[in-house]
């Protein structure tokens, strides 16, 4: 159509830090969008465009119908014309439950059930195969009672066939013992007694520590077991009294430290095992949870061998194998299992087998371009990697081939191989190729540079941040002197941080090396490394090649048992360094709720409320420190409780969120906001960024000392009552290193995992110094990276592969990373573009 439009409109776009910015959105192409970290890209990309897109594509559903749908909240008030409808891919994938794998995640183990409970060869109740045919399958589709009936030609007994929800292991189908998690818990009695050299009163029972059971010890003695003497030396009775005895209630006198005697007619008595059980029941924070797994030890059902399903279900097969069987085989084993069940049918079942598994081709298409062939439909999805969670949530995106969508991806990239990189431009190549409109925040260069269009939001972040700086093809960005991501499209930038040359003399010296040896662990086997102490280590590698279970779940274990007196892990057969601590930093939000700010999270919150408290004004008024708080009822707004906003629920609509109308937003109440600090209220300072808080607090150590490390760790754009759980993935790692940047780190390790997530190439050389400092105070870094800057800048190099899954496992180069490029004899896929990345760059050998 000539009159057709060819630009999403945007007008006067405010979403957050955006000044009432006016763009045009190519539609029918592929837009990246770029800027520094927290300078205002989701905020256009999310905020406006998938915000837009989405609720006009619900305003067209029944009322009834918008009432069901989670619907994006919007904010601001620009206007947009000509947005399609909308589908957005997030940044942060959720983390999947214990029940969740990959064939329920990717929707593939449906297709696989309905292609059991259609094509599989059937057992009589006397046992009696019977072979495939077009009957039974008609049998599953009859109405009533008839359903699924079918008889046996051997024996003529008839019976009920399986259906698709048969085998389920999230219900009919699953084991009876495990209940379809495919493991099962059992109590390690050897944890529930901390110490047999303590007493009772002393803390011995470790159970008895869980939440809510501190009192046991009094009711064991008023039972008559001696709590003052070593556990050791109790009697065999007040033993199986303190594991054994009978759940009950007792009339108990509890003597407080004051001196005062509380009695109570119902206390009721658990013993060491109960307590486990009892507060397993009833527990919910994630912290009691962990707490209490402590005392369980996590084996395979003994039933179902890890299947999840009924074992009864393994007798119906499919092309010769049974449902647990075909669950084990990689993603890119299934076709050949495909053509062998097709080989197999009678030829009256072909057309209908041809429409199941062309389901089931569909289904995978995506994931297989994505680089996830490895994976199997039974790999329990919580053990995923970031990029692969990511990939898989890409995929079921992608795999509804719609026309005339604008699809908003946010850090596609994120956790991706560089050879993954390559198959995510070439989907988003087909998407626009299939006449949708697309949409890509990322920081990935190579996925910049094979946009069609480039909108570009800076010039810095935070309130520096939120304007169009430059717009325009890859060539035009290249050349333009405004552009912050044009040198590195050119490749004139400087990837290499300013300091290198300093830490090549510091890698020069002799150090200490950590070894450690791995025995089984996932696709790990006999596996040993070493690394150097005090001294940056990249952990490189395809996802799924065993990064994640040789550093966090082999390398992080072990040193934490080391540290805490215990015995290493079973897998891991030998730890030799001086290495005491541990502190593993990752890139999930800081903070659970909106109340959390980086005032807060800080100790810069109780400063100002010290601070405050202290004032004549405030002593007059009888307001102590915790009046200053927003959290507490003596400070907060009595209408929104401290949270600033209140939520309007208007039924279809999506709810409403404004700022509080009595506090406008300020969280605290009139009768705080008038105890001012040289001129200033506790909420007009909580409103400052850290660069302008560091000219106020210049004479204000304990504040001035907090502002300063955020200042050193690029985060002096933040707001002190800026919301945390909001911050990036990378922001969120560079606050959680507050505390340990300011003391000796010489026995700690700090494990990252990928701290470069939602980072600008700049905002690298930023994490680069971060690290620079730490090192300086004497820690040993470990990053899990999939980040090309960060390896190149590192003092040394592991990279796992070849590949992922079964294909990976292997130790494929371990050295200095500008000589492994430099030696032609080392081979790796990392390698391989590594080299290219170094060559684009001019990034010379400086080991040399």
């Amino acid at each position: 159509m000539q009159n057709a439009p060819k630009y999403i409109e945007v007008r006067h776009g405010n979403v957050n830090n955006l000044k009432n910015i006016d763009v045009d959105i190519p539609l029918g192409k592929f837009v990246a969008i770029s800027g520094p970290s927290g300078s205002g890209k989701s905020s256009l990309a999310m905020g406006i465009l998938y915000a837009e897109g989405s609720a006009r594509y619900l305003e067209a559903l029944s009322t009834y119908t918008r009432r069901r749908i989670g619907q994006q909240k919007r904010k601001g008030n620009q206007e947009v014309r000509h947005i399609p409808s909308a589908i957005a891919l997030r940044q942060r994938p959720t983390i999947p439950n214990e029940r969740s794998t990959v064939g329920s995640l990717t929707e593939t183990f449906n297709v696989v059930r309905l292609i059991f409970s259609r094509l599989g060869s059937t057992v009589c109740p006397r046992g009696h195969v019977i072979q495939p045919s077009i009957e039974i399958a008609q049998a599953m589709d009859l109405a009533g009672e008839k359903m699924g009936i079918i008889e046996c030609p051997e024996c003529h007994v008839t019976f009920m066939a399986k259906s698709a929800e048969d085998f389920a292991y999230n219900s009919a189908g699953a084991c009876p013992q495990c209940q379809g998690t495919g493991h099962v818990q059992t109590l390690d009695e050897s944890k529930l007694i901390a110490d047999e050299n303590l007493s009772l009163a002393d803390g011995a029972v470790a159970s008895w520590k869980l939440p809510g059971r501190n009192f046991m010890p009094t009711v064991a003695a008023h039972i008559g077991v001696r709590i003052d003497v070593p556990y050791k030396d109790l009697t065999d009775e007040e033993k199986r009294i303190v594991l054994w005895g009978e759940k009950k209630k007792y009339a108990v006198d509890f003597h407080t430290s004051t001196g005062r005697v509380f009695s109570t007619n119902n206390t009721l008595y658990e013993n060491a095992h109960e307590a486990v059980y009892a507060s397993q029941k009833s527990v919910k924070s994630e912290r009691a949870i962990a707490q209490i797994n402590e005392f369980f030890h996590f084996d395979v059902c003994p039933l179902c061998h890890g299947t999840r399903l009924n074992p009864e279900l393994l007798t119906q097969k499919v092309g010769g194998l049974n449902i647990a069987q075909v669950a084990d085989l990689s993603l890119a084993q299934l076709s050949q299992w495909e053509r062998h069940t097709l080989a197999e049918l009678p030829d009256d079942m072909h057309p209908m087998a041809t429409v199941i598994f062309k389901n089931l081709t569909d289904t995978l298409r995506p994931i297989l371009e994505l680089g996830l062939d490895y994976l199997t439909l039974s790999r329990a999805g919580n053990t995923l990697s970031t990029g692969e969670l990511q990939r898989i949530q890409l995929a079921r995106t992608l795999r509804t081939q719609t026309t005339g969508v604008l699809y908003v991806l946010d850090e596609p990239s994120i956790g991706l191989h560089p050879d993954n990189v390559q198959g995510l431009i070439d989907v988003c190549r087909q998407l626009v190729a299939q006449g949708n409109s697309l949409v890509v925040v990322d920081h990935e260069t190579d996925v910049i540079k094979h946009a069609d269009w480039i909108i570009e939001i800076g010039p810095a972040a935070g309130d520096e941040g939120g304007q169009i700086i430059a717009q325009g093809t890859v060539e035009d960005l290249a050349h333009n002197e405004n552009s912050l991501i044009g040198p590195y499209l050119s490749g004139a930038a400087n990837v290499i941080y300013h300091s290198h040359e300093i830490a090549k003399s510091a890698r020069q010296r002799k150090t200490a090396m950590l070894h450690v040896e791995i025995t089984e662990k996932n696709n790990l086997h006999n596996v040993s490394i070493d690394l150097p102490q005090n001294q940056m280590t990249s952990i490189t590698g395809f996802s799924g090649a065993g990064k994640t279970s040789l550093i966090l779940d082999s390398l992080v274990p072990a040193l934490e048992a080391k540290h805490a007196g215990k015995k290493l892990p079973t897998h891991v057969s030998t730890l030799d360094t001086d290495l005491t601590d541990v502190i593993t930093v990752d890139a999930k939000p800081v903070g659970k709720n909106a109340r959390s700010t980086v005032a807060t999270y800080t100790t810069i919150m109780d400063s100002l409320r010290k601070m405050f408290a202290c004032l004549p004004e405030a002593k007059k008024a009888k307001f102590n420190a915790s009046y200053f708080s927003y959290n507490n009822k003596q400070g907060a707004c009595s209408m929104c409780g401290g949270v600033g906003t209140i939520t309007l629920d208007i039924q279809y609509l999506p709810d409403m969120e404004e700022a509080c109308p009595q506090c406008d937003g300020r969280r605290f109440n009139e009768d705080i906001q008038k105890i001012l600090w040289r001129g200033m209220s506790i909420v007009d300072i909580l409103n400052l960024s850290v660069e302008e808080a560091l000219r106020v607090f210049e004479d204000v150590p304990a504040i001035e000392n907090q502002l300063k490390i955020l200042d050193e760790i690029g985060l002096s754009y933040l707001h002190l009552g800026e919301s945390t759980p909001h911050l990036s993935g990378g922001e969120a790692q560079r606050l959680k290193l507050m505390t340990h940047l300011n003391k000796s780190r010489k026995h700690a390790l700090f494990v990252f995992d990928e701290p470069s997530i939602g980072l600008h190439p700049s905002d690298v050389q930023t994490l680069l110094g971060v690290f620079d400092k730490l090192k300086q105070r004497g820690a040993t870094i470990v990053v899990i990276t999939h980040d090309t800057d960060i390896m190149v800048n590192s003092d040394w190099m592991i990279d796992l592969g070849p590949q992922g899954g079964d294909r990976g496992g292997r130790v494929m180069a371990e050295g200095r990373p500008l000589s492994l490029v430099c030696d032609s004899t080392v081979q790796s896929l990392t390698l391989t573009y590594l080299r290219e990345h170094c060559d684009y760059y001019g990034v010379t050998n400086r080991e040399k």
